[in-house]
């Protein structure tokens, strides 16, 4: 790497110049950060789309290790390592801090499974059990939060009643300490969550759980197994804009089936596309998205 484009990716602070021997370029031309190259031009952001319909057993539960491979797989592809340890090692120091950010929402959460997976590939990139912690609603009174150098996105995918989609975005909603203030107009500007000083070029990794998403809700918490299925995925990427982007398509895909008709959301999730034209934290324009496709092909509707 030139020195003149190490400045540059120190300019924008995504990681330290101590650690760019270790990240590859794909991490960081697909990082949040990073949208235009030295010539002015957007950065396309890559995102992994992995499925495996033996992710759920008979009952819908999770199966632990096949979450486990499906993140091995999708690391490995997001990194081109040859191999999911030596992928986390490019993305994780060992010297780093890191909170897991969850999702606990009661009907469909990030599951135990992913959470487990992630604190592996954290603790496989040489980071101790005591410089991990995972956690939700309580990351501003989290220590390890507090001081951390990384974070880790990951939550499940749904409609929302005051956002349109419920998604990585808006996950860090719980980094400030009276979350309805971000209400206003359909939650549009959370974007700008990923400016906080706890949160600002911190984060490594995404992880959009589509296990069973959910694709239509009526009220705030509105909750109906009618309207989940098994869509057996994750996205997973270092932008959570062009991955949210590509989460709320296959929910407006799966709208248009179920309904027989399209269907818009409401409210709109323009927070996603904000996020790009307002705030630049990603890509929300499928043309600067590079989607990797890996897995089960039934019904993907993307």
């Amino acid at each position: 790497m030139s020195e003149k484009k190490t400045r540059s990716v120190t300019r924008r602070k995504f990681i330290h110049d101590t650690s760019l021997a270790v990240i590859g370029t794909t991490l960081l031309t697909g990082a949040p950060g990073l949208l235009f190259s030295e010539t002015g031009k957007p950065v396309k952001s890559t995102v992994v789309l992995i499925r495996d319909k033996n992710v759920l057993d008979d009952k819908g539960a999770t199966r632990p290790d096949v979450v486990q491979d499906m993140l091995d797989k999708a690391v490995i592809a997001l990194t081109g390592e040859n191999d999911p340890v030596k992928g986390w090692k490019s993305i994780i120091r060992p010297e780093d801090i890191v909170g897991i950010k969850t999702n606990v929402w009661k009907y469909i959460n990030t599951t135990s499974a992913v959470e487990k997976a992630l604190k592996k590939g954290v603790m496989d990139a040489g980071v101790g059990e005591q410089n991990i912690s995972i956690s939700d609603r309580g990351v501003l009174r989290d220590p390890i939060f507090k001081k951390a150098t990384a974070l880790i996105n990951a939550r499940p995918m749904r409609t929302h009643h005051w956002s349109g989609v419920g998604s990585l975005i808006k996950n860090y909603i719980m980094f400030i300490p009276n979350p309805s203030s971000i209400h206003n107009d359909s939650c549009a500007d959370l974007g700008k969550l990923w400016n906080l000083p706890l949160v600002k070029d911190k984060t490594r990794l995404n992880v959009l759980v589509m296990f069973t998403p959910q694709f239509h809700n009526v009220g705030p918490h509105g909750f109906n197994p009618k309207y989940v299925w098994k869509y057996y995925g994750m996205l997973v990427g270092f932008d959570p804009v062009a991955i949210d982007y590509m989460g709320l398509n296959i929910i407006l895909s799966q709208r248009k089936l179920f309904f027989g008709e399209d269907r818009p959301l409401s409210p709109h999730a323009k927070h996603i596309a904000y996020a790009d034209t307002r705030h630049h934290i990603g890509n929300a324009d499928p043309k600067n998205i590079n989607l990797i496709k890996i897995g089960y092909e039934k019904d993907i509707l993307i």
